[in-house]
């Protein structure tokens, strides 16, 4: 048994050499990816985030908000590895160099209407019907021009097609965008009566109900997509990350937040 000690020494270091350069190699392997992420699809991948890092050992750093407000940021020179936004957006970076071709289109949504849970749920499934609960409303709320949204000013169209801009603009309520500035904390609080935003954003809130979409003539429609920037400090990693908010589970559960493609 003795001379059997110095072997087992010799086999019990060399597992531990194995080991601690498994160790190593993972660390080596780790990334952290700066992502910049559109408030609208953030309720999926509050979801999607933790099973990668589990998986992969990378750290993903999210900061959110509308497209209009995260590209100035992106131009300033803050690092990002990945964009996920909406496509339009994507697209024009692709066409500016900033983010690498072709995009990876991944949800889409369009504009819902909430009202504060538990209030009266007004008859908004025609054009004339959202006008009628427009023009009732004692407020509206929809997210400010200023803070980069993409349905601002849509919904300030879709009150001049339905003649009502006179009417409803002095009772609107704007909310700033992004995760701490939502049209849907307007709305639970009481402040606004109704509130127009893209329905995944809408349905983050349980203190809210949706009560309908936009009728379809009125509807604006949006795609959000992902791209790795060519200036990524981490590549491999950026990809797999796109990869895996383009598997079937991800698509599971972006229905399951109110949006699809």
């Amino acid at each position: 048994m003795n001379a059997l000690a110095p072997v087992t020494v010799i086999v019990m270091r060399a597992v531990a050499i194995v080991i601690a350069m498994l160790a190593a190699s993972a660390i080596a392997h780790a990334a952290e990816i700066n992502a910049f992420i559109s408030t609208a699809i953030k309720a999926a991948t509050d979801e999607l985030l933790p099973p990668f890092e589990r998986a992969n050992g990378h750290t993903v750093h999210a900061s959110y908000g509308p497209s209009g407000a995260l590209i100035p940021r992106f131009d300033r020179g803050e690092p990002v590895d990945v964009f996920l936004t909406d496509s339009a957006a994507i697209d024009e970076l692709i066409k500016r160099g900033k983010v690498v071709g072709p995009r990876t289109d991944l949800a889409r949504t369009g504009i819902g209407i909430a009202v504060r849970k538990g209030a009266p749920k007004p008859d908004v499934s025609s054009p004339e019907a959202l006008k009628r609960a427009l023009l009732a409303a004692r407020s509206v709320a929809h997210a400010a021009p200023a803070g980069g949204s993409i349905t601002a000013s849509h919904i300030e169209r879709v009150f001049q097609r339905l003649g009502i801009a006179a009417e409803v603009t002095p009772k609107v309520k704007l909310a700033a965008g992004g995760p701490n500035g939502r049209v849907s904390a307007l709305v639970s609080s009481g402040e606004a009566e109704i509130g127009l935003q893209q329905v995944s954003e809408l349905m983050s809130n349980p203190e809210i109900e949706v009560i309908g979409m936009l009728p379809a003539e009125l509807q604006q429609m949006t795609t959000y997509s992902a791209g790795t920037t060519t200036s990524a400090r981490q590549v491999d990693a950026a990809q797999a990350f796109i990869r895996h908010l383009a598997t079937p589970a991800a698509v599971t559960i972006y229905k399951t937040k109110g949006l699809a493609l």
